[in-house]
């Protein structure tokens, strides 16, 4: 019967019958891989557990005491806790910041001081076997201003003629690299931004023998400040500035200078300047302690 239908039918209708089972055909597969397909490879959803822990409300300073208003609660992955969380922001409320905090960003035991410790400002901040000194600075000493908590400094002093032997004045960096703590009675520096202002006092972390240092240096002579890069953490020895050293420092002639313990001469050594060659005259320079005089010797003078 099949083949008296084959037989009967032109051969365009073939092609067409070819067609339609093709797509049948096709149909069936896919259903069929599609079934294998799903019942293999079925993804279960996992559920995401999270749970609050406490964070910043607002940006926060170190030094400052934590009240209800700066801190807040935010969830967090479980499996991505970090170290020293609370889970209770009350828990934080009286607690000393020992590092600046922004907002959203959570609150960990290691940037809190001690729980015994109920007090804020510079004690809370300086660092273990450090000491917090103030030294009293102008607008000008104090960079007009723009020196700010947890900015780092060096510390100069200009120091005037010494002893008996009338030791020249002498510029010299005495610290280097030290933390600033505070500005003043200001704690919140960030909130002044940029903007200039005076300053009374300013608050250095020193150890020990940095304060002896410190203390000497203020007594005897004139300091100044000088502000450092945030990245720049490097040391340089310096030999310190005197009168004639700065006095020679742009003419290509280097001035020796007195060592201490060492009696200076009654006159520095003389330096002689020869004038263009068209000209006889010739010039004595004598630089003598901070005195500086000239000479001319030739034909019309």
């Amino acid at each position: 019967m099949i083949k008296k239908f084959w037989n009967t039918m032109s051969g365009q209708n073939r092609s067409l019958l070819f067609i339609v089972l093709a797509v049948v055909i096709a149909g069936l597969v896919t259903m069929w891989a599609s079934t294998l397909l799903t019942g293999k490879t079925e993804v279960k959803a996992q559920k995401v557990e999270t749970m609050p822990i406490a964070v910043a409300a607002v940006d926060v300073n170190w030094g400052e005491v934590l009240v209800k208003e700066q801190v807040k609660t935010l969830p967090y992955l479980k499996a991505n806790l970090p170290a020293g969380y609370f889970a209770d922001a009350n828990a934080l409320v009286g607690r000393t910041i020992l590092f600046p905090v922004k907002a959203n960003e959570p609150i960990l035991d290691s940037r809190l001081a001690p729980m015994n410790f109920k007090g804020g400002g510079v004690a809370a901040v300086v660092g273990e076997g450090k000491r917090a000194m103030a030294v009293k600075v102008d607008k000008v000493i104090g960079v007009s201003g723009f020196i700010h908590p947890g900015n780092r400094v060096d510390v100069l002093v200009t120091l005037p003629e010494q002893g008996q032997d009338k030791k020249p004045p002498i510029a010299k960096i005495v610290l280097e690299n030290v933390l600033v703590l505070a500005t003043g009675t200001e704690m919140e520096a960030d909130k002044k931004k940029e903007k200039a202002a005076p300053v009374d006092v300013i608050t250095l972390e020193v150890t020990p023998e940095e304060g002896e240092k410190l203390a000497l240096a203020a007594a005897e002579g004139k300091l100044q400040l000088t502000l450092r890069n945030f990245t720049d953490t490097q040391e340089v020895h310096t030999k310190g500035t005197t009168v004639p050293v700065l006095l020679t420092s742009y003419s290509g002639v280097s001035t020796p200078v007195a060592k201490p313990g060492m009696r200076r001469a009654a006159q520095a050594p003389r330096r002689v300047v020869n004038a263009p060659a068209q000209s006889p005259v010739v010039t004595v320079e004598i630089i003598q302690g901070s005195d500086v005089k000239q000479y001319r010797f030739g034909k019309g003078e």
